[in-house]
């Protein structure tokens, strides 16, 4: 179903029927800051493999993970570089995505790169609002693979149609640019994809950043 979040009432009923969903193994699409996303509970198995699946993805592209508050990216890691916390200081929540290694504790399974994990905060207010009842969730672009991003929820639905439980639509992505990804699990901090974000601001917070091949 698709709710409006552009309706104050309509948003309060979408965003309690995403949360459930989510809690109950089901997918949602949401918006975000950057493109909108199709997500699912991160530390159940089977909403992620329904997420990829979804998708038309393999396990050998695990999606990243979004979560709604600095406070809980402490709990997904053993230890955090210093260079990792700088850049989400600096930068989250927005379109800044961090590759860390994980605690090796935690109970998931994104697919088949273990170890690691791709973090993101969001700076979209449905989204916080989902992620702060509904803890981390797989999120990936709200797409069919090889299809455009979805740029708006209908959009979205147009590709994934009944796969997802509860679409949240808040209009258009005022700018539908990717997200910067920087690999942090190396000596020396790594962009792997140009973004939202341009390499000279990240320097400005981590000066020895290089750019990726």
């Amino acid at each position: 179903m698709l709710y409006d979040c552009r309706s104050p009432a309509d948003r309060d009923r979408g965003i309690a029927a995403a949360i459930e969903a989510v809690k109950n193994g089901e997918l949602v699409v949401l918006p975000t800051d950057t493109v909108y996303g199709i997500g699912a509970d991160a530390f159940t198995p089977y909403a992620v493999k329904a997420l990829l699946d979804a998708k038309g993805r393999g396990r050998q592209m695990p999606p990243p993970v979004l979560i709604g508050s600095r406070q809980t990216l402490d709990g997904l890691v053993f230890s955090l570089p210093r260079a990792a916390r700088d850049l989400v200081e600096a930068f989250w929540p927005g379109a800044l995505t961090i590759v860390i290694e994980h605690s090796p504790s935690l109970q998931w399974d994104l697919g088949d790169k273990t170890g690691t994990v791709a973090v993101r905060m969001p700076l979209h207010p449905v989204a916080l609002e989902v992620l702060r009842e509904t803890g981390p969730m797989a999120v990936s672009s709200a797409n069919k693979t090889g299809q455009p991003s979805a740029l708006t929820a209908e959009e979205a639905r147009d590709q994934l149609g009944y796969s997802v439980r509860a679409y949240l639509e808040a209009g258009p992505c005022p700018d539908p640019v990717p997200s910067t990804i920087v690999d942090l699990t190396g000596e020396v901090p790594q962009v792997l994809r140009q973004g939202a974000i341009p390499l000279e601001k990240l320097r400005d917070v981590v000066p020895d950043i290089v750019e990726g091949v």
